[in-house]
């Protein structure tokens, strides 16, 4: 197949575009990304590319009349819906009527929005309980790699896509009108399950608006608990989230978001940040690793569990970020686990992201964002050394995306195994930050001084099995999540005497502790410069990120040089640190 120009034009350089440009480079063709930013500019940008295709994997905007209206260069857009589906919350609907199967469409831009002839879909089963950002970077994600693969392919072929038709009673979906929080709203009267899925279906953006406390309150990441009492009652503090009775049982709630007043902007924290004030007399349930370590509650940010000779410890933070407080309890879990009597310590995320490095929410909302920060990034640092002091042979298991830190995290261990599909960001240097969490002693120890200066100063995407062929990953699991879960524990319990691993067991002994706390100090002393001086910009960064400002336009690093027709303006999406 020949190798095509292609441009990736995107409300953000998201996840899923991301991934998409990673899979056409991988393919052989040349993606350049526009982000969209107003029409004229965006216009201007891909009239004058020579683009052969233009592919939309995450876009909020209507394609513009000078665009689609090219049918010899066709903008196709990736829709998280079955053919016939129509509309901007197709997932939330499919997550709210508990639909068993849903799927992803590509479709030609014209007009009337998510209406084109169709040229490709994937479709999947639907489980339940997934939340949207789950369904979004998982099954969504895996379906639409599979139509910008068929639809590159059929463009090549000179395929004509199919017109939508919904007089074929093969084509199930339907225009669907936009979900408002009328749709989302129930009582705590309601039971846990009904109140949970609504909330799942609302997860990411744009929460769910509810009575909490005497407030309103936009509500996220919600886990089921069987404890019960008087409905929209606070009945227990754990860690950072609230557990609120409901008509049945109750929900731990994790993140809220203040209902903002006119004219005011907020954004998500912590429920128990956010709640602060309201707290004196609700139980606080003891969550002391020491003692809960092996405890069957519902609700564990941080779980552990033995298998052999194996430990595994298991952290999800809510959208991968962690709080000073969040790496002081999980630095406290390490160090009881690294006193077992286990001989490979296993760490591994959760559900959603694995981690991107500290918490720029709480960051920005404290009260000295600069030396909230600079707390923050030595309590990570704090958890990744213990990972690299560890007497046990340490695995980590990269279960979601993972960026700057936390990718720093991961390497932290002596083995790296990844999930299939993940996208990692090892860099800071779009957040204006030099980076800690060790990258200068675990990024060369993985792949080099050479490549790990490139790879942090290039500010790009790593897919899994590019991290493959770097060094950074030693293995590759599974896509499916509770098949990696198995695979992971599996290959945890064989390192101690896989002779791949000899040459990692040897080295294990050979650990240089005065050059890791050298490696630490001088990172560190860039990293107060950056955040309690802002020598790069990361206060103006970290706040951008956390109010999601728009883009005004395209990082030059993301744009071809066949696609460079004028000016590339600079500028940065950042992740986390």
């Amino acid at each position: 197949m020949r190798a095509l120009n292609i441009i990736l034009l995107s409300s953000a350089f998201n996840g899923l575009t991301q991934r998409a440009w990673l899979e056409l480079r991988q393919a052989g063709h040349s993606p350049s990304v526009v982000v969209f930013t107003d029409e004229d500019a965006v216009c201007e940008q891909i009239e004058h590319s020579g683009a052969d295709l233009v592919i939309c994997p995450f876009l909020k905007d209507r394609v513009p009349q000078a665009l689609w209206r090219n049918r010899q260069r066709p903008v196709v857009i990736i829709h998280p819906g079955i053919v016939g589906d129509r509309g901007a919350s197709a997932l939330d609907w499919a997550i709210t009527h508990e639909l068993s199967r849903w799927g992803v469409t590509a479709l030609q831009a014209v007009e009337e929005m998510d209406a084109g002839p169709v040229w490709a879909t994937c479709e999947f089963n639907l489980p339940t309980g997934l939340r949207k950002s789950e369904l979004y970077n998982g099954r969504v994600s895996d379906a639409a790699m599979v139509c910008v693969r068929e639809v590159v392919e059929k463009f090549v072929e000179g395929y004509v896509p199919v017109e939508l038709d919904y007089a074929d009673p093969n084509v199930r979906g339907r225009l669907q009108a936009n979900m408002k929080q009328a749709d989302r709203s129930f009582s705590w009267h309601d039971c846990a399950t009904f109140i949970k899925r609504c909330i799942d279906a609302a997860d990411g953006q744009p929460g769910v608006l509810a009575s909490l406390a005497g407030g309103q309150y936009y509500l996220f990441d919600a886990h089921l608990d069987a404890r019960s009492g008087v409905p929209g009652e606070l009945l227990a503090l754990r860690d950072d989230a609230v557990l609120v009775a409901t008509g049945d049982q109750s929900l731990w709630i994790g993140s809220l978001r203040r209902k903002p007043q006119p004219g005011e902007e907020t954004f998500k924290q912590p429920a128990r940040h956010v709640l602060a004030g309201q707290l004196a007399d609700v139980p606080v349930l003891d969550a002391a690793f020491a003692t809960q370590a092996f405890s069957t509650e519902a609700y564990q940010p941080l779980r552990y569990r033995e298998c052999g000779h194996v430990g595994e410890l298991t952290f999800e933070f809510y959208n991968g970020a962690m709080s000073t407080e969040q790496c002081q309890r999980m630095v406290a879990a390490l160090r009881w686990a690294k006193a077992r009597d286990t001989q490979v310590l296993l760490i591994k995320g959760g559900r959603g992201s694995f981690s991107n490095g500290v918490h720029l929410n709480v960051i920005q909302a404290a009260q000295d964002p600069g030396a909230e920060a600079w707390a923050n990034i030595q309590a990570i640092d704090d958890v990744c050394e213990e990972l690299l002091s560890a007497r046990q042979l340490v695995v980590s298991g990269v279960t979601g995306n993972a960026g700057a830190g936390g990718v720093m995290l991961a390497l932290a261990a002596d083995i790296v195994f990844a999930r299939a599909g993940i996208v990692l960001n090892p860099h800071y240097k779009s957040m204006g930050l030099y980076g800690s969490e060790f990258w200068t002693y675990s990024l060369p120890r993985a792949v080099g001084p050479a490549m790990a200066e490139q790879l942090t100063q290039a500010c790009l995407p790593v897919s899994a099995s590019e991290a493959w062929q770097l060094g950074m990953v030693q293995e590759i699991g599974p896509r499916c999540p509770d098949e990696f879960a198995l695979w992971l524990l599996q290959r945890a319990n064989s390192v101690l005497s896989d002779p791949t691993y000899a040459a990692v067991r040897e080295r294990k002994s050979q650990v240089d502790h005065a050059l890791i706390r050298q490696c630490r100090e001088a990172e560190l002393r860039q990293m107060q410069q950056d955040m309690c001086f802002n020598r790069h910009g990361f206060a103006e960064k970290c706040r951008h990120f956390v109010y999601k400002r728009k883009a005004c336009g395209t990082p030059a690093r993301l744009v071809e040089a066949w696609a460079q027709s004028g000016e590339v303006e600079v500028t940065e999406s950042p992740v986390q640190a």
